[in-house]
């Protein structure tokens, strides 16, 4: 093969071959970028030339436009990434820097009729970036001479090269246009699934160096394609071999980090004594401090962290906190549980949905054990919801798949028997809504079942769950079903404090609460007639 030449004209002083950062290519967009734009916003920074952080510069636009490699189709040097993950908390300058790419794929790309498009959850979200841009542009005596603006289609229009910036509705795209450059796909975390970002990027034609971009800021909903996007991403972050496509620029705070400590606030606001007022943030530190539901917002927004939902129940670092041992099998952690006294809890759900039982042994420092059902035909519904968990979880042995689309309740009966034979079972708690039927044939079998009721007369149990968490005086094992539902759930309180137990509301996120019902009601048979303080971990050998 003939040894490909230095790089191209456009970036003209450039000698090296093969992959290579090209210093000139970078320091064109570089140059582009702080010669012709100028920031928009705040009476600070408002019309002054839009100089670069380090961050900005050495991290995002130096690697992303300047790292090329040859390319034997087109027999020229391309940039290197088709893929840019954006994840830093707000205020740090995200809307400003995408809007600045947006404009150099629209216009500085050596692209003819180059096709950028902004989207988003909505097209409202979308227009955010869009107005940074469009008045970027108008405040530029360079670009406001040949870029045109249409403000009610949302569409800026460069006439030298026929290239156009245009605002999308989330549900648009399979109707792009057959070459998009560039797509600016914002605030990536709040989408529902994976199924439009799928779309756009499967969507580019024959553009010899298109880039889809996904930005935001850390989300709600840990089960959610955007959080398993995210850790696809901190995967490629460490061992960017991984995906050579991809640059990732993602600051998130250490979880085990204190969120009120301002030596942890700089990793996820790096632009934090530069155009982010440290006084801002201790501001609503001491609102978060004061007032634990302000902690969630603070912990999300400003320090990048991905959290539960805003009612949530159970911290995540309490639930990680009591794992115990590390995970085994079902059958492995049954086993240290033989011969142990233990009460029940049996969650049904619907027919259709997610079966929990959890047996709860206090003499085990409250060890919790659980048994899950699902129908088949419910499993790759959740697997779209749950980047694949769910298939996993019935392959690994986590969950039984009962044939069909609904729950075999013979399965459920045959385990609760061999489980009172290797387990010493006081009694079964279970909820009368919906479980007269199975618990007719459990009684006929010599169980002793108790009728409980849900809502708020749970409130002790669930009070009591959320202090031994607290505490470390329960053990679950690490089983990852009850995790994904523990971080499913949400509580709501009445004027009295009393705490219910919430399905959470968007139910597209594929969040399920069936392992903690049926967890409370184990406590509460713990809280009846079990000991009222457990052994300690290391006593059990925990």
């Amino acid at each position: 093969m003939t040894r490909p030449p230095a790089c191209d004209k456009a970036a003209e002083g450039c000698h090296e071959v093969g992959t290579h950062l090209c210093a000139p290519r970078a320091q064109r967009v570089v140059s582009v970028i702080e010669s012709i734009l100028v920031h928009t916003k705040t009476r600070q920074w408002a019309r002054k030339p839009f100089v670069l952080e380090d961050f900005q510069r050495d991290e995002i636009i130096v690697p992303l436009f300047g790292l090329v490699e040859w390319n034997e189709e087109f027999e020229c040097y391309l940039r290197v990434y088709r893929v840019l993950w954006l994840e830093l908390a707000k205020k740090n300058g995200k809307s400003e820097i995408l809007a600045a790419i947006a404009l150099i794929l629209m216009v500085a790309d050596d692209e003819e009729g180059s096709e950028v498009y902004g989207c988003a959850i909505d097209t409202d979200q979308a227009k955010l970036v869009f107005n940074v841009a469009e008045r970027m542009v108008e405040l530029s005596p360079i670009l406001s001479r040949r870029i045109t603006s249409n403000k009610q289609g949302k569409r800026l229009y460069d006439s030298p090269t026929g290239s156009f910036y245009q605002v999308i509705p989330a549900d648009a795209a399979g109707n792009l246009g057959q070459n998009p450059q560039g797509i600016i796909f914002d605030e990536v975390q709040e989408q529902p699934d994976g199924a439009l970002w799928d779309a756009l990027h499967h969507g580019f034609g024959a553009r010899m160096q298109p880039l889809l971009i996904g930005a935001g800021t850390a989300g709600d909903v840990q089960h959610a394609w955007a959080f398993a996007e995210h850790k696809y991403s901190e995967r490629v972050a460490t061992n960017p071999l991984l995906d050579p496509r991809r640059l990732v620029f993602q600051r998130n705070t250490p979880m085990n980090a204190d969120p009120f400590d301002e030596k942890n606030w700089g990793w996820a606001n790096p632009a934090l004594g530069k155009f982010l007022s440290i006084g801002s943030l201790r501001d609503l530190a001491l609102e978060a401090r004061n007032d634990p539901r302000k902690e969630h917002s603070f912990r999300r927004f400003r320090l990048n962290q991905w959290q539960q939902a805003g009612s949530r129940l159970i911290p995540e670092m309490d639930w990680d906190a009591c794992a115990g041992a590390p995970a085994e099998s079902p059958e492995e952690l049954a086993g240290r549980a033989t011969k142990q006294r233990c009460f029940g809890g049996l969650d049904l759900s619907a027919t259709s949905d997610l079966t929990s039982l959890c047996w709860l042994f206090p003499d085990l420092a409250n060890f919790a054990l659980w048994r899950f059902w699902l129908p088949a035909d419910m499993v790759a519904p959740l697997d779209k919801l749950t980047d694949n968990a769910v298939s996993r979880f019935v392959e690994e042995g986590w969950i039984t798949a009962c044939e069909g689309a609904v729950i075999d309740y013979d399965d459920v009966y045959r385990q609760i028997d061999e489980d009172r034979k290797a387990f010493r079972v006081v009694d079964l708690n279970y909820d009368r809504w919906s479980a007269a039927p199975i618990i007719q044939q459990l009684e006929n079998r010599g169980l002793t079942s108790v009728q409980v009721s849900q809502g708020y007369a749970l409130n002790a149990p669930v009070r009591q769950l959320l202090d031994w968490l607290k505490t470390k005086e329960i053990t679950h094992g690490g089983n990852p079903v009850a995790r994904w539902n523990a971080m499913s759930v949400e509580g709501k309180e009445d004027r009295f404090e009393r705490i219910e137990l919430v399905k959470p509301k968007r139910q597209a996120s594929g969040s399920r609460i069936d392992g903690i019902v049926a967890l409370v009601l184990a406590v509460d048979g713990v809280m009846r007639r079990g000991s009222a303080k457990p052994p300690s971990r290391k006593a059990v050998g925990w």
